[in-house]
């Protein structure tokens, strides 16, 4: 049978692999000049990967074993991440509203239309915050949960003695 420090560590391993698809992602999006459709796609497909990533270990390794070491450093980072989840959603009630006035002006597959995003629909300029509200949200609190996380690990398993 495959031991704890084993799964503990391939679990650290993906969440630590989702973040440079976060940045690339990011980084998809910043450097564009005009967002059409295929580089709000190839941006997808990098934020997507790393969400995979890094739910896949939360949801099968860390979530049901939460209540068994419920304590102090453990509630902090179960906190911590589900403020960044709950940011995230917050960011695609965002998205959804965007892409969708996006798609009913064609400005994915024209997009050298002469428009103001904020023109687009009643409160676009509140829903562009929101988005990105929701994506740094998202972003702070999973490095903050990220570096509590690794810490939980290297004092877990031995690697480092708890300061406390």
């Amino acid at each position: 049978m495959v031991g704890d420090t084993t799964i503990a560590t391939v679990a650290l391993a993906l969440v630590t692999a989702s973040f440079p698809f976060y940045l690339y992602g990011a980084w998809i999006m910043i450097d564009a000049d005009v967002v059409t459709w295929g580089v709000l796609t190839y941006h997808l497909k990098f934020i997507v990967t790393g969400l995979v990533l890094n739910t896949v270990p939360v949801v099968t390794w860390m979530a049901p074993r939460l209540f068994e070491q419920l304590g102090g450093l453990a509630a902090l980072h179960a906190f911590l991440g589900l403020q960044a989840y709950a940011l995230l959603v917050f960011a695609l009630t965002g998205i959804y509203r965007i892409l969708r006035a996006k798609m009913r002006y064609n400005l994915y597959n024209d997009p050298d239309q002469d428009v103001d995003l904020d023109e687009l629909g009643e409160d676009m300029s509140h829903w562009r915050r929101r988005l990105r509200i929701g994506v740094f949200g998202y972003v702070v609190f999973w490095l903050l949960a990220y570096v509590l996380g690794v810490g939980r690990y290297l004092i877990r398993y031995g690697f480092l003695e708890a300061p406390f």
